[in-house]
């Protein structure tokens, strides 16, 4: 499922909306990394409703008809489905990972939302990312690199990472002791 499918269905679980106000929501979700044409919209919608997973009924509004969508039984379904399932670059990725948890509560079992939470954690917990290579390949600490802006990114990622981390133990209830380090008995 494409991330403008997943967030059609995500915001037509909240109501019914049509193409403009689905357009700007997800704008709002995701404007600071793109915006949604009607282009991208409408094929998205019309793959939907042949699908099945949403309705599509035509109601003026504002002096004009406009295209009023609908999430189904088997939208929701496939919805919950493609959020527990979460993996990839659903989960590696930033802006995808911002989707997942912005429609994660639809899913109605909490051990299936903690599997997606932890999934995410014990990704953040081993990953170690590095963005500066020196020309022989070869990863750059912080403490090797002058220019203070890629410092910057460095300190604003690697503060970013902690406080999820830290997020994600506490919606997990996990306990500092027994959570990473195991515990001594």
């Amino acid at each position: 499922m494409s991330v403008i499918e997943m967030m059609i269905l995500g915001f037509l679980s909240e109501r019914c909306m049509c193409g403009y106000e689905l357009r700007k929501k997800m704008e709002q979700l995701q404007g600071f990394a793109r915006k949604f044409s009607d282009g991208a919209i409408y094929p998205a919608t019309s793959r939907l409703v042949k699908a099945g997973l949403i309705s599509e009924r035509s109601e003026p509004r504002d002096g004009r008809q406009r295209r009023v969508f609908t999430l189904l039984d088997a939208g929701r379904a496939r919805l919950i489905d493609e959020l527990r399932n979460a993996d990839g670059f659903y989960i590696t990725d930033i802006t995808k990972w911002t989707i997942v948890l912005t429609f994660l509560s639809v899913v109605p079992d909490k051990n299936d939302r903690d599997a997606v939470l932890r999934r995410r954690y014990d990704l953040l917990s081993r990953q170690d990312v590095h963005f500066f290579y020196c020309d022989a390949g070869n990863p750059l600490s912080i403490d090797q690199i002058d220019d203070p802006y890629r410092r910057g990114i460095i300190r604003v990622h690697d503060a970013e990472i902690a406080s999820e981390l830290a997020w994600l133990r506490e919606e997990l209830d996990m306990t500092d002791d027994s959570s990473d380090h195991g515990t001594d008995a």
